[in-house]
């Protein structure tokens, strides 16, 4: 296994593509599992979603430390440090139809934000309310970062169930625990590099 690992990651080196190899677990999610691996449940008796972990992993792409890498596919988002490694967290990711790629840059960071609905959405779901302020019941959970020239944003949830799913309009959700880690490390201007 480990031979087959090592040329995996020479071949991906050698054609200029990211591989990621796990090194360690860095971070864990306090609802992910109880003892035996099982998801804890919630006061209803209902097994809830477990969020995939937060990891170190082996990074040899072409990305810069302190890049963000968002795989849609693989719907895990890689903060990229030195060293070639990097950190992987899970996402959730936009729904059919409101997939996207290319690069971007973290714009503006906001902690505990409130939250407008833009018009293309509010076309979609009137029900929506025009305004929510921050807040554990805000849709964008308790940190975002806005990507430039968009309308879209990496930011927590107040639904981790979803992390892992193609359900947004668009923007990266995380969990709440892994967007406030992201958060700390990442500046206004860092590079955000959207896979499709």
């Amino acid at each position: 296994m480990k031979m087959r690992r090592r040329f995996l990651a020479v071949a991906c080196i050698a054609i200029g593509l990211p591989f990621a190899m796990p090194i360690a677990n860095v971070g864990a999610y306090e609802y992910q599992q109880q003892a035996y691996g099982q998801p804890y449940s919630d006061f209803s008796g209902r097994p809830r979603a477990m969020a995939p972990p937060r990891e170190l992993v082996g990074y040899y792409g072409r990305q810069a430390p302190g890049t963000i890498i968002i795989s849609t596919q693989e719907r895990r988002l890689y903060y990229i440090l030195p060293g070639n490694q990097a950190i992987r967290y899970g996402i959730g990711v936009g729904r059919p139809g409101f997939e996207w790629g290319g690069t971007r840059y973290v714009a503006m960071k906001k902690e505990w934000p409130s939250w407008t609905p833009p018009k293309q959405m509010l076309r979609r779901r009137p029900d929506l309310p025009r305004f929510m302020p921050g807040g554990l019941q805000n849709p964008l959970g308790a940190r975002a970062m806005y990507l430039g020239g968009t309308l879209y944003r990496i930011h927590g949830s107040n639904e981790p169930e979803s992390i892992g799913q193609a359900v947004s309009s668009g923007c990266i959700r995380m969990t709440n625990e892994d967007v406030m880690d992201l958060y700390e490390r990442v500046r206004v201007g860092t590079r955000v590099v959207v896979e499709r």
